[in-house]
């Protein structure tokens, strides 16, 4: 944890976890209400009739408050996916963000503008909100690289997790083109593994793992593999 987050949490900790929970709840409440410009701290102090000396003295910016509201709100979607192969671990990523995209969607576009609008908050979204999920989706890569999936100097390892993250977010823009529930799942399919060059898993005794549908199917290398 930073230095900066480190104070802000022991500031909110004066905070009884109900009474952050009913002050972060209106912040999401605004948001969905009329975008980032619709959440002010007075707004959200008499929202909550809570002094917006509280507030300040918490979350010390409105960007920071916004962010950790929407952190608080949130579940972290790809933390956590390790199926033993790549394939696996990109199409339960996939499925991860189909399952949770109407729910997180109206929020990430009440941000998106002001995302690119104000650097503060858009700093505190990425340490908060987006590196988490970035680190995430890397890690996969690494493993794959450790396991013998995928060359460690292609050089699309550095555009999946921009490329994931980017599918989520114009998926909706392009809604005449991507139309199917299973868009994601075909994303990983048809664009990141064939340009990753991902290969079968191979295990430390050498039985090599390959995705059978959904699942992963496991069986001895062939006679002379590898020679």
């Amino acid at each position: 944890m930073s230095t900066q987050a480190a104070t802000a949490a022991a500031r909110r900790s004066k905070l009884t976890p109900e009474r952050e929970a009913e002050l972060y709840e209106a912040v999401i409440c605004l948001l969905r209400e009329g975008g980032y410009d619709s959440v002010t701290m007075e707004g959200v102090a008499a929202r909550t009739k809570c002094g917006k000396a509280t507030l300040y003295r918490q979350w010390g910016t409105k960007p920071r408050l916004v962010t950790a509201a929407l952190d608080k709100h949130r579940c972290p979607v790809f933390t956590g996916i390790d199926t033993g192969s790549l394939a696996g671990d990109l199409r339960e990523a996939a499925r991860a963000a189909a399952s949770r995209r109407e729910r997180d969607a109206e929020l990430m576009e009440a941000v998106s503008q002001a995302y690119i609008q104000h650097p503060d908050l858009r700093a505190a979204l990425r340490e908060t909100v987006l590196e988490p999920e970035v680190a995430a989706l890397d890690r996969m890569l690494a493993r794959a690289v450790e396991r013998g999936e995928i060359d460690a100097a292609n050089p699309a390892i550095d555009f999946v997790a921009p490329c994931f993250l980017g599918m989520l977010r114009i998926e909706r823009i392009f809604e005449d083109r991507f139309t199917d529930a299973a868009t994601l799942r075909t994303f990983v399919d048809a664009v990141l593994l064939p340009a990753l060059g991902a290969r079968p898993a191979t295990d430390a005794v050498g039985t090599r793992r390959e995705p059978a549908g959904d699942a992963v199917r496991t069986h001895p290398d062939p006679p002379g593999a590898g020679r």
